[in-house]
């Protein structure tokens, strides 16, 4: 009844026919009405199975925007129950909302404690703030990737033959009232001027990509808490993958690169950086270097060299007395200064 309906106003329009346009119109209107007061509600039942903690590998994650301090991100686990529950590992996919402060501690093939119900796989939470012993044992934890066929998902939101079903039926309706107007319809089109046909397009597929921005406005200094990541998942959002092979910024611009042809080990995600710390870095980089009047600044990150882990921070800053540099690691923490007169 709605593909009717909403076939009815469309056939009303392009024939201009008021009395199709206003039934079909009143027919989706009734639909509506319907589908808002019949709505499911589900009977209230026993108290369901009380939430179980476990460790959960982080697959892959995926920042999705927010103006806020917490900001909602996409999450895809490996959920390793309990050899008590009795339940193999599992693949789940979660959406949460994570401070920007602690987005940090969540990075691709790491171990993070969650709460589950055996009930409903499903219905995962990342336990930000666990307590001291299960804090431990995700330090210590190694959990494998589960196979994608194992991914659970909620059978009320994921009912694929039921939307097929849906779909069949909504064009089953359209097509017939197309049907019952096809000689008015067919008329209407031929009287019509064909327009050209227009150039096939050309596609090329990119192996390579680059995107940049540039943030004005008062307060726009990247050094702004909360500015970097903010950039970052503008930036994200331009692109087709997270993992990129570089990143530039600057006092008032962000620039990353990527290469889908490099392997996982020569590219770091995007939203694992630990942008929160870096203006830290940035003045302690500006104020015991040697530079007395630093002029400006600019990091640059990159992937691991050699038997590194996590992405290489690199800090210039520049100056009258010269260049110089400091080093971080993935956490933030400084692994090497270059004063000026230095080298390196």
């Amino acid at each position: 009844m709605t593909g009717a309906a909403l076939a009815a106003v469309a056939v009303g329009i392009i024939l201009e026919d008021v009395p199709v346009f206003v039934a079909g119109g009143g027919v989706l209107a009734l639909l509506i009405l319907f589908a808002v007061l019949g709505g499911k509600r589900r009977p209230a039942g026993g108290e369901p199975p009380a939430g179980r903690l476990a460790l959960a590998r982080i697959e892959d994650l995926r920042a999705t925007g927010g103006e806020s301090a917490d900001v909602p991100v996409k999450f895809r686990l490996t959920v390793a129950p309990e050899p008590e529950d009795g339940r193999p590992a599992y693949r789940v996919k979660i959406t949460q909302h994570i401070n920007l402060v602690d987005l940090p501690a969540y990075r691709p093939r790491g171990i993070a404690v969650v709460e589950y119900r055996p009930d409903k796989p499903w219905d995962v939470r990342i336990v930000t703030r666990p307590t001291p012993e299960w804090s431990r044992r995700a330090e210590e934890a190694e959990i494998d990737s589960a196979p994608d066929s194992t991914l659970v998902s909620n059978p009320d939101v994921d009912e694929g033959s039921w939307c097929l079903l849906v779909l069949l039926a909504f064009l089953a309706g359209a097509v017939l009232v197309v049907l019952l107007f096809r000689g008015p319809l067919f008329t209407a089109a031929n009287d019509e001027d064909t327009p050209p046909d227009s150039p096939p397009k050309s596609s090329s597929t990119s192996r390579t990509f680059t995107t940049s921005t540039t943030v004005s406005g008062p307060s726009s200094s990247l050094l702004a808490f909360g500015r970097m990541r903010a950039t970052a998942m503008e930036l994200e959002s331009r692109v087709d993958t997270a993992y990129v092979t570089e990143v530039t910024i600057e006092d008032h611009r962000m620039a990353v690169s990527g290469d889908s042809t490099r392997p996982p080990t020569e590219t770091f995600h995007l939203q694992s950086l630990p942008y929160e710390l870096l203006p830290t870095l940035v003045r302690e980089a500006r104020t015991t270097l040697g530079i007395r009047t630093p002029e400006t600044w600019r990091i640059d990150i990159t992937p691991p060299t050699g038997n590194g882990v996590g992405p290489r921070v690199r800090i210039t800053v520049t100056g009258p007395e010269g260049t110089a540099h400091l080093d971080a690691d993935a956490t933030g923490r400084v692994v090497d200064r270059r004063g000026v007169g230095e080298g390196g």
